[in-house]
Formats: C-alpha cells, structure tokens, sequence
C-alpha cells in the first residue's frame, strides 16, 4: 500500500468512529429521556444525560473538523 492509501484508511477509520459516536449518542440520548419522563427521573439527571450528548456530538464534531483539514492538505 502507498502512504496516501494508508492515510486515506485512517481517515475514513476516524470517520466511521466519528459516525458511531453520533449514532449512539442520539439513540442513547433518546432512549434514557424516555425512560427518565417514565420513571420520574429528577430533572438535574435530564441534564447530565443532555450534557453528556452534547459532549459526543462535540467530540464528533472536532474529529469531523480534523479529517476535513487533513484531506483538505492532501489535495
């Protein structure tokens, strides 16, 4: 394989990962506000699970943001 390959698989390995991140941040998210309107959760623990989300999607977006620049390097 040639360095730009290799490059170009770690690349798309980071963005799979960003992509996973997201997914399960949402579906989490959706899931635990539910149960947590049927169970009576109090509210302080509604915003842990949003700052928790918030904090993936965050996360999602730096690493979408690197992989953006470091292709873009590559042209």
């Amino acid at each position: 394989m040639t360095k730009a390959s290799d490059r170009d698989m770690a690349l798309a390995r980071q963005a799979r990962l960003a992509a996973l991140v997201m997914c399960v941040a949402i579906v989490a998210w959706v899931l635990l506000q539910m149960i947590g309107r049927e169970y009576g959760w109090q509210a302080r623990f509604a915003f842990l699970i949003d700052f928790a989300a918030l904090a993936a999607f965050g996360w999602a977006l730096i690493v979408t943001f690197r992989i953006w620049r470091q292709r873009n390097a590559d042209r």
